[in-house]
Formats: C-alpha cells, sequence, structure tokens
C-alpha cells in the first residue's frame, strides 16, 4: 500500500464517530505511516512515550503471528484504559490504531467497531 492509502483509511475511520480521538496507520517496525487527530485535543502521549506506544504494537502484531495458523488471524483487539479505549486493526503487514474517548458507551464502541470492519477489509483484499 502506498502513504495516500494509508491517508484515505485515516480519514474513513475518523469520520465514524466524533469520539474517535486519533487514528494512526503504524508500520511493521513501529513507523508511524499515517494520521489524523481530532484538531481540538491535546494528545495523551508526548512525542517519545507515542513511539514506544507504536514500537509495542509493532512487537505484539509479530508476537500474535505465532498463534495465527492455530488461532485464526486477530481480527482487533479491544483495549479500556482508564483515560482512553483503544482498537486496533491488522491490514496486511500494518496495524491501525485507534483511540477513543473513555466516556463512550459500549454500544458507541461496537457501533465504531462494526463500521471499521468493512473499510479494514475492503483495504486487507486491495
Amino acid at each position: 500500500m502506498i502513504k495516500k492509502e494509508y491517508v484515505k483509511i485515516c480519514d474513513e475511520i475518523s469520520g465514524i464517530s466524533p469520539f474517535i480521538r486519533f487514528v494512526g496507520i503504524v508500520g511493521k517496525g513501529g513507523e508511524l505511516l499515517a494520521y489524523k487527530r481530532r484538531p481540538e485535543l491535546t494528545p495523551l502521549l508526548d512525542a517519545k512515550n507515542t513511539q514506544y506506544q507504536f514500537s509495542h504494537i509493532a512487537i505484539k502484531t509479530d508476537l500474535e503471528e505465532f498463534f495465527d495458523k492455530n488461532l485464526g488471524e486477530v481480527e482487533f483487539v479491544w483495549e479500556e484504559r482508564k483515560k482512553v479505549q483503544t482498537i486496533s486493526f491488522a491490514i496486511k503487514k500494518v496495524r491501525v490504531w485507534i483511540s477513543i474517548d473513555k466516556k463512550v458507551i459500549r454500544s458507541e464502541m461496537l457501533r465504531i467497531i462494526d463500521s471499521c470492519l468493512p473499510i479494514v477489509k475492503k483495504h486487507a483484499k486491495a
């Protein structure tokens, strides 16, 4: 995939809900390939910790591949943290990482996930 496609994915996903804080495409080495942030927000992580987070995603993605044969590929991962909720999706060798406001109710989280799945699947086939 090329950067233009990554930007398009970020744009499509960020438009799903006003509660989405950040959408990023993270490469296999933990590099941020494209992103879109809700304009009025102050990031929860500084630049150094953001890089650590993306490196962590890349390492986790590598480890998950060990279990793909037996358990099937990861479709998405949803984490609830004290200050934010995150979802990540795999598209080939990259990860789509999304942070969402903590106050969002579960039905909205499920709507966001259900809306992201077709976008992710469409780009995974491309």
